[in-house]
C-alpha cells in the first residue's frame, strides 16, 4: 500500500491544496525525518535572525540619534553664524569711521561746533561696537603679541626694535574680528623679523 492510500482523501482539502508547491506540503513521513534535529535546526536559525534583527535596530537607532545630533548642530550654527555675511561687509564701514576719526586734525576736536560733530561721529562708532558686543562679534587683539597665522595676517616683517621679539606684532594694519569662536576676519599685520 503506498503513502496516498493510507491518508484519507478529502476533496475539500485537496482544493485548497492546488497550487502549493510540493517543498510546502507535508507527505505524511514523519517517521522518516528527524522531526527534533529540523526543529532545533529551524529554531537556532530563527535565534541567528533574531540576533541580527537586533543589531540592525541597534545600528538603525544610533543613525538616527547621530542624525539628530548633526542636525541640531547644524541649526546651532545657522543661528550662531546667520549674520556673519552681513557682519563681514559691516566691518568695512565701522573700519572706515575709525579712520574718519584717527584723521580729525586737532584744531578741528577744540572748535565747539566741530567737536560736537565730531563727538557725535564718535557716538556712533560706540554703537557699531556696542551692537558687535551683542552680536558676538570681537575684536582680536594683536599688537605686541607672538604671531598667530589662526587669526592673524602677516602682511609685511619689520626689524625688530629694542625689547621686541622676532615673530611679535609690532603693527596692526587692519583689525580682525570673531564672530563667536570663528574668524570673521584676520588681523593684519606687521611682524618684527
Amino acid at each position: 500500500m503506498s503513502d496516498n492510500d493510507k491518508r484519507p482523501h478529502d476533496e475539500a482539502v485537496e482544493k485548497e491544496l492546488e497550487g502549493v508547491p510540493e517543498e510546502f506540503l507535508d507527505d505524511g513521513d514523519a517517521e522518516d525525518r528527524d522531526e527534533a534535529g529540523g526543529v532545533e535546526d529551524a529554531l537556532a536559525a530563527l535565534r541567528a535572525d533574531l540576533d541580527v534583527a537586533k543589531q540592525d535596530v541597534l545600528y538603525a537607532r544610533a543613525e538616527t540619534q547621530n542624525v539628530r545630533r548633526r542636525l541640531e548642530k547644524d541649526v546651532q550654527d545657522a543661528r550662531n553664524y546667520a549674520a556673519t555675511g552681513f557682519a563681514r561687509d559691516i566691518l568695512s564701514v565701522a573700519d572706515n569711521l575709525a579712520r574718519a576719526l584717527e584723521s580729525v586734525p586737532a584744531e578741528y576736536r577744540e572748535d565747539e561746533k566741530m567737536s560736537r560733530f565730531i563727538a557725535g561721529i564718535e557716538a556712533t562708532q560706540r554703537e557699531i561696537e556696542k551692537v558687535f558686543g551683542q552680536h558676538g562679534i570681537t575684536r582680536i587683539a594683536a599688537t605686541g603679541l607672538p604671531l598667530d597665522p589662526n587669526v592673524h595676517q602677516a602682511m609685511m616683517e619689520v626689524p625688530a626694535g629694542e625689547g621686541q621679539e622676532p615673530g611679535t606684532i609690532v603693527q596692526e594694519l587692519q583689525s580682525g574680528y570673531m564672530i563667536k569662536d570663528r574668524l570673521l576676519r584676520p588681523a593684519m599685520v606687521s611682524v618684527a623679523k
